[in-house]
């Protein structure tokens, strides 16, 4: 499967709703979900044809193999990739991956947020990150509650509440956009002018950083499964650089942008490294918890311990119906392993879920309420069967699990490196 990598540049704000069950006011989401961006490819395409979607169907057209075949193209979500250090912007050359921040990270409640964002010279105004996964599955396993204070203040700790997380310089940094609300009032179609009562506001993502010189950029990236079509994908997006329109509102200057793309490359990853990092400090942070004594059960020698971190938001379905966890049958479902000796457990799951709909422009109709789990969840698992498991997880971080995966949707890490940030080095 290849990659191409997109580099967004936001040239108007961006309208992107997220309509939520039960209310009729839309939120800006901080992000491009991949779907958007799927849409706007698409109708690039079908404009050009002028709207003879026929001829690029039929006989296994480019249109086809993209959006309509078994293995359709994989949109992910584009995420916030502007940085500031001490007020000078960072190029994007320097910004080389963008993470979401595991459910499982904790920060100080009074002061929260990575410590290089401190002030030099100044009062600290954070206090630092950290996760509490392995430690949780410790205390569990010793018989003690894991109830983590700040060690800087002693006070208490809540999530992190930070989405996105970049790393430059060995130094942890978190991604954003700020938002702002446009007001509008609606047009009288017959007279062409302004209708009484009618004033309503969008909430739109800005263009620009505080320093209106810097625009805001964002980051995703195209998986397509043959070569060939990834060529020529990345060749018309990158022709047509300036001609996509993201988001809603577009009839009114909204939702313009610049997308750059990168040559296509093999997205093939080998999670074994990281596999393997994380169960040797598992195992080095079990031993450190023996000074409360001895564990209730002791720490199998035969398995091996593996994350699933959810890197966007996921639709996952278990028996017909909507769950927020992903269970040992369902991953044997995603990877397509039948494990007849049942090795795989569910060690602990820390998810939460959400509500989600939208509109499918080229239906003119709203999307079905979907119930998702919201991305930073974090699922523990265990195996006896390494070996069956190490190369179908690297094949799931490249494709997702759940429904919908050609959108965006379920795009997962495999052991996130942030689990192995301890209280005691917070960053």
């Amino acid at each position: 499967m290849q990659r191409i990598e997109l580099e967004i540049k936001a040239l108007s704000a961006l309208a992107i709703a997220r309509q939520k069950a039960g209310g009729s006011i839309g939120e800006a989401v901080d992000y491009i979900p991949g779907t958007v961006i799927r849409g706007a490819v698409a109708a690039q395409i079908l404009d050009l044809s002028n709207g003879r979607s026929a001829d690029l169907t039929e006989n296994g057209g480019d249109f086809q193999a993209l959006f309509l075949s078994d293995n359709a193209a994989i949109f992910q979500n584009a995420y916030p990739s502007a940085l500031q250090i001490k007020k000078h912007p960072v190029p994007q050359s320097r910004i080389k991956e963008i993470r979401v921040l595991p459910a499982t990270a904790l920060s100080s409640k009074n002061k929260p947020g990575f410590t290089s964002e401190n002030k030099i010279g100044s009062q600290p105004k954070t206090h630092g990150v950290f996760d509490s996964l392995i430690d949780r599955f410790c205390a569990e396993a010793y018989g003690y509650p894991y109830d983590p204070n700040c060690p800087e203040d002693g006070g208490r700790v809540d999530p992190a509440g930070i989405s996105f997380y970049c790393v430059v310089e060995n130094k942890y940094y978190s991604l954003s956009v700020k938002k702002r609300l446009l007001t509008r009032v609606g047009i009288n179609r017959r007279r062409g002018t302004s209708e009484e009562e009618i004033l309503y506001s969008l909430e739109v993502l800005n263009e620009s950083q505080e320093n209106k010189q810097n625009p805001v950029y964002y980051r995703g990236a195209i998986l397509v499964e043959e070569e060939d079509l990834a060529e020529s994908l990345r060749d018309f997006i990158q022709q047509r650089h300036q001609n996509f329109r993201l988001g809603g509102s577009t009839s009114r200057g909204l939702g313009k942008v610049e997308i750059n793309t990168k040559k296509p490359v093999d997205a093939k990853t080998d999670v074994r490294d990281r596999i393997a990092e994380f169960n040797q400090k598992l195992e080095w942070r079990w031993h450190k918890w023996g000074v409360f004594g001895n564990p209730i059960k002791e720490l199998p020698a035969n398995r091996t311990y593996f994350t699933l971190d959810l890197q966007s938001d996921a639709i996952l379905t278990e028996n017909w119906r909507r769950t927020t966890v992903i269970s040992e049958k369902m991953l044997h479902q995603f990877a397509g392993i039948e494990d007849k000796a049942d090795s795989l457990h569910l060690e602990a799951a820390y998810s939460s879920y959400d509500f989600l709909s939208g509109w499918n422009a080229g239906w003119g109709l709203m999307k079905d309420v979907e119930l998702i789990t919201n991305k930073g969840g974090v699922y523990l698992f265990s195996t006896t069967r390494p070996d069956i498991w190490i190369d179908k997880l690297g094949e799931l971080e490249e494709k997702g699990v759940g429904d919908r995966t050609c959108e965006g949707f379920g795009q997962i890490q495999i052991c996130n490196e942030f689990h192995l940030i301890f209280r005691e080095n917070r960053v």
